[in-house]
């Protein structure tokens, strides 16, 4: 007697024929599969090294046997098992045996393996494998088991590896994305944009994602258990991987993947800015099992990006400007002015941070599928502060950051900060005196939240996704609602402005590349038609990383100022590039800092605003005539230095599709004024879109970059 699972018969066979039927071959039809399941592009697809298929959506093989196929006296068994699981379990999910139906109208429950014949011509048996939409993404084994009822059995390992992934294809997979064109952009596009620089002067830079190159999706794949040490049965949920993705992108706690580096000093390994993309990273990772050096906040987003994508997660990079970090959980930015008008505190505000949107429906959360938290979510893989006991971030979903739900999982309270924070300045004169507010910005954090718009290269700004708009009633009541759930008291604190006669205000130019001089004016304005006041002060400028940390005083200037009733005054102070070249972060920013008192009275002023000077842009030719696919063409690159003294020892580093490792030029020196420039030739590999990247960087003059997005028309 033998029981048949699918067909709930009990089979009873005399057995005549004791030649038991065994797998002599199996073709896993892998260009159709990987065409099916958006995989082909995937090196080890093209390279026929694996099947690459994703969940919720069946896969056809091909079984050719020793023998004729009979249903009525031959059982097939399929056994799925995760590769690295040391002991798989049914229970769960990581050991499977499935029993194919006779048809393929049906191939049982969406969250459960399920098999089909489709077809069965002599010795060759055509079959269906679905995997669950809830399957751990991961590297499977198959076992095709074979057995003569009433008689013998026979087993045979398939020697190709499998791997499983995310499905936003699938309406049932928890990442399911509807859109097509969100499909293209958030999974298949393998280069992306990222925001840098400072609000009141955004760069783009292209990042090669790279989640198709060799041995990235095997290192994606192998982090989760090599890396963030995660059960398999837990792989197939999202939230926890995005959440174990974020931990494990950054060396701290896990020894994982990026080592980051926030000085000027990048000796023993690769500067962040000098990246192009992830592939190298990964790949390097991969090999050596080290940690690799250095990144910085878009490295981090770069890399978790590609691990997202490869996995089948929608990822995209976003970009905030004036990003608040927030070490207190107060929600606000705390500035401590002492007597000097130096500046203390453990918060900060960093001229760009970026981090991650991955797409998932937050299944963990009560209001279940298809609920308000569902759709983008932030992670974040840049180390700042810990989340149970682990520097990671997120998943936080943004609408329940716009709506101020500071205790919803997962650190939604941080990235509220981060993009909405109240900026308050304390005159603190030390140990037994009271702190004394002396200014508050209510609209200085968060602006221009930037990412790639949607198979366009141009800038889609998401500011309103995070927040309402600035010092909006719904903006107000939304940050009252926030501080009243974190319970802080500084920020309880009123503005004392009770004193409104003198006005202040700050103005810079903001548009001035590197090597130019610049200037900041103060305006002070007497507002009173009666009375004269005497304001004094400093204006301070300061070179800092772009996180607002490691200033270093570039010039200060102080002004004594006698303001008649109802006149306006200037204070000017001029930096020239001699006295900011030497200590300029490779950022190019800066704090510009005005603090003042007006005798005879209390009221005080201070304000702070951040600048960068800009880098100069670097120009990509291509050769005339047509871009073709295998065709040889003439690539130029061309920096002219804007800085009154030489470049020495520059380096233009490329990367684009077909070139498996970056190209690297060395220009040598180049003079005040004059041009760097490097021929190569290039061969595109496939017809389609291209995006070439390139950088420069020398002793004086680093991260810059450029990048230009082509067609590549098929060959004759």
């Amino acid at each position: 007697m033998y029981y048949y699972p699918n067909t709930t018969t009990f089979l009873y066979q005399h057995v005549t024929n004791s030649e038991v039927l065994s797998v002599e071959e199996v073709n896993l039809c892998l260009e159709d599969n990987h065409v099916e399941h958006h995989t082909s592009h995937f090196y080890a697809a093209a390279a026929k090294e694996a099947l690459i298929v994703r969940r919720g959506q069946s896969f056809r093989l091909k079984i050719h046997f020793n023998r004729d196929y009979s249903p009525s006296k031959d059982a097939v068994i399929f056994i799925l098992t995760v590769a690295d699981d040391t002991k798989p379990s049914p229970g769960r999910g990581t050991l499977n045996a499935i029993v194919p139906f006779d048809n393929i109208d049906y191939l049982g429950d969406t969250l459960e393996w399920g098999a089909g014949i489709e077809s069965h011509e002599g010795q060759t048996l055509t079959v269906l494998i679905k995997p669950p939409c809830t399957c751990p993404v991961t590297e499977w084994k198959l076992d095709i088991d074979t057995k003569l009822l009433g008689g013998e059995s026979r087993s045979y390992a398939l020697p190709l590896r499998i791997f499983v992934l995310f499905n936003p294809w699938c309406p049932d997979d928890q990442v399911y994305l509807e859109d097509p064109n969100q499909r293209k952009e958030y999974v298949m596009n393998d280069t992306t944009l990222i925001w840098r620089g400072s609000y009141s002067s955004l760069h783009e830079s292209a990042w090669k994602i790279g989640q198709f190159e060799r041995d990235v999706l095997e290192c994606s794949l192998d982090v989760l258990g090599s890396v963030a040490k995660m059960p398999p049965a837990f792989r197939g949920d999202a939230v926890k991987v995005a959440r174990a993705l974020s931990a494990l992108v950054n060396v701290i706690d896990d020894y994982g993947i990026l080592v980051g580096n926030w000085t000027n000093d990048f000796s023993g390994g690769v500067a962040p800015f000098n990246w192009t993309g992830s592939t190298q990273i990964l790949q390097e990772f991969f090999k050596t099992k080290q940690p690799v050096k250095f990144a910085q906040c878009w490295v981090y987003s770069g890399v978790l990006a590609t691990i997202a994508r490869s996995l089948g997660i929608p990822a995209r990079i976003v970009t905030c400007f004036a990003s608040a970090h927030d070490t207190q959980a107060s929600l606000t930015v705390d500035y401590f002015v002492d007597e000097n008008n130096k500046v203390s505190g453990d918060d900060s505000i960093w001229n760009f941070h970026a981090w991650n949107e991955l797409w998932m429906q937050r299944l963990d959360l009560e209001d279940g599928r298809r609920g308000k938290c569902d759709g983008w979510q932030v992670v974040d893989a840049t180390p700042q502060a810990t989340s149970d006991n682990m520097f990671r971030l997120g998943p936080a979903p943004i609408s329940s950051v716009k709506d101020g739900e500071v205790r919803a999982p997962f650190d939604v309270g941080f990235v509220f900060a981060e993009v909405n924070a109240d900026i308050l300045y304390w005159r603190n004169k030390g140990p037994g005196h009271p702190l004394k507010l002396i200014n508050k910005v209510v609209d200085g954090v968060g602006k221009y939240i930037s990412t790639k718009a949607v198979l366009k290269w141009e800038r889609e700004d998401v500011t309103d996704s995070y927040k309402y708009a600035e010092r909006s009633k719904e903006e107000r009541s939304t940050m009252l609602k926030a501080l009243k759930q974190c319970n802080n008291n500084l920020s309880r604190c009123y503005l004392n402005e009770d004193f409104n006669d003198v006005e202040f205000e700050m103005d810079l130019s903001h548009d001035i590349i590197i090597g130019k001089d610049f200037g900041v004016l103060l305006k002070l304005t007497n507002k009173s038609q009666s009375q004269a006041h005497v304001a004094t002060g400093i204006i301070r400028c300061d070179a800092v990383q772009y996180n607002g940390r490691g200033a270093e005083e570039v010039k200060e200037l102080s002004f004594e100022l006698t303001l008649q009733p109802g006149g306006s005054y200037h204070v000017r102070m001029e930096v020239s590039f001699k006295e900011y070249f030497e200590k300029l972060s490779s950022k190019a920013a800066f704090h510009i800092t005005a603090a003042a008192k007006v005798k005879d009275c209390d009221f005080e002023f201070f304000t702070q605003d951040s600048f960068r000077v800009r880098k100069p842009a670097l120009k990509l030719l291509f050769g005339g005539g047509d871009i073709v696919v295998k065709k040889e063409m003439d690539v130029t690159v061309v920096l002219e230095n804007p800085m009154p003294i030489p470049l020495r020892n520059g380096v233009f580093i490329v990367e684009a599709p077909g070139i498996q490792t970056p190209l690297i030029f060395k220009v040598g020196e180049t003079p005040a004024s004059d041009k760097a420039v490097a021929t190569f030739k290039y061969v595109p590999p496939y017809a389609g879109r291209g995006v070439m990247v390139v950088k420069f960087h020398s002793m004086e003059l680093d991260d810059v970059d450029g990048y230009i997005n082509y067609n590549i028309a098929p060959g004759s």
